[in-house]
């Protein structure tokens, strides 16, 4: 059978989008016909063979997959533990995001677009929806936010190398938030045409199930490279979260086994108590923000939060809905760690192992040292390592410059 056709889960939402109370369509009377078109659509795509043919051939052939789960043994001996790496850095374009823009880039085409819109933060999300745009004949715009622009000069460049044009935006806090209302505020004028491929997990149902269906090939994979490589189901999976879409991939086909803790990393930035931090699960309300309900760092009277993190792609106030459910189920457990932590892990895992992870990957790699060492010893971990460092070369020659 087709890896790559989604699965009914146990918790997928109601018909209107809803994890419990969370998820849903908040959107304004000219955003909810092209919702509810999208939704039509991808109901009659969603356990289509034809449509996943498609997703398998690129997948297999153009992004690379499926990707190691890679034993990284200096690790475990320090550790006196079992640790595996879900090799998402080694995808085409460094990261997870291709494997939802091959699929939403497929709907765009199918569903009659010309062209296609993302918002993006680390630029990840940016540069997978611009090479699927160049592979797929489609026009492309992204939308971020100007500080990200400054500190991911790289995937910029990369961006506008493959075709794409991409717009800085300056207000609020100039980061991922007001990259994504911009770009939905484009969506809505120039809806007949375009197709807002969201990047994460988050927005107006149906997205956050879409990208986590598109996402799930990750632990679907490493549950099978598991049984063939011969290692016990793992006792804790981690990923870190910003809006959540990786490790919603990494968490999927894990979360109902009965030995396993699923835990997810938000970034603690300077420390929850600075206020300085984009922890929404640990520190935010339920609220609404780009059409959904869900945790977000908010004020007592409401207004959201600017979230802060040394990573460009952590640095979102809000989270998906369904990590909000999952947190108040009890299915999943979240924590958070620093950006100095993070910091420490990128040094360690490029030392220990050659491998040199994104900003973002490092704080799930940190939290390896956050797990008491008693509690750890002996166990079997599973790390989505959901990008490479390449693009945060730049921030981290000097972040680190008085330390290598």
């Amino acid at each position: 059978m087709n890896p790559y056709i989604p699965k009914a889960f146990p918790f997928d939402p109601d018909h209107k989008g809803h994890f419990g109370k969370f998820g849903g369509r908040y959107v304004p009377e000219t955003l909810m016909p092209i919702l509810l078109e999208l939704d039509e659509f991808y109901k009659t795509i969603r356990f289509e063979e034809a449509f996943w043919d498609e997703v398998y051939e690129l997948s297999e052939h153009y992004v690379g997959r499926p990707s190691p789960l890679y034993h990284a043994k200096k690790l475990s001996a320090e550790l006196d533990a079992t640790i595996l790496l879900k090799r998402e850095d080694l995808n085409h374009t460094g990261a997870h995001k291709i494997n939802n823009t091959i699929v939403q880039g497929l709907m765009a085409k199918r569903m009659g677009k010309t062209k296609i819109i993302a918002e993006t933060g680390a630029g990840q999300h940016g540069v997978a929806s611009a090479t699927v745009a160049a592979l797929m004949g489609l026009e492309c715009e992204v939308f971020m936010g100007a500080k990200d622009v400054e500190r991911q000069k790289l995937n910029v460049f990369r961006m506008k190398l493959l075709g794409a044009k991409v717009h800085a935006v300056e207000s609020g806090s100039s980061t991922l938030k007001d990259a994504m209302n911009d770009a939905i505020r484009h969506w809505v004028t120039n809806a007949r045409d375009t197709f807002y491929i969201i990047g994460t997990a988050a927005g107006p149902h149906p997205y956050p199930l879409m990208v986590r269906d598109f996402q799930a090939i990750i632990s679907d994979e490493a549950k099978k490279q598991l049984v063939a490589q011969k290692f016990d189901m793992p006792d804790y999976v981690l990923a870190c979260i910003g809006g959540g879409s990786n490790a919603l991939g990494m968490f999927a086909h894990f979360i109902e086994e009965e030995k396993t803790q699923c835990i997810g990393i938000e970034a603690g930035g300077r420390g929850l108590e600075s206020g300085e931090h984009g922890a929404s699960l640990a520190l935010g309300k339920p609220g609404v923000l780009h059409g959904q309900l869900s945790y977000l760092l908010q004020s007592d009277e409401g207004q959201v939060e600017e979230a802060y993190s040394i990573s460009a792609g952590l640095d979102y106030p809000g989270i998906g809905p369904e990590h909000s459910y999952l947190m108040e189920e009890g299915k999943v457990r979240y924590d958070n760690v620093t950006d100095d932590e993070a910091m420490d892990a990128f040094v360690w895992l490029s030392r220990a192992e050659g491998i040199v992870p994104a900003f973002e990957s490092a704080h799930a790699i940190a939290y390896l040292k956050k797990i008491p060492k008693e509690e750890l010893q002996g166990k079997t971990v599973v790390i989505s390592l959901s990008g490479r460092g390449d693009k945060d070369m730049i921030q981290a020659m000097d972040i680190l410059k008085d330390r290598l």
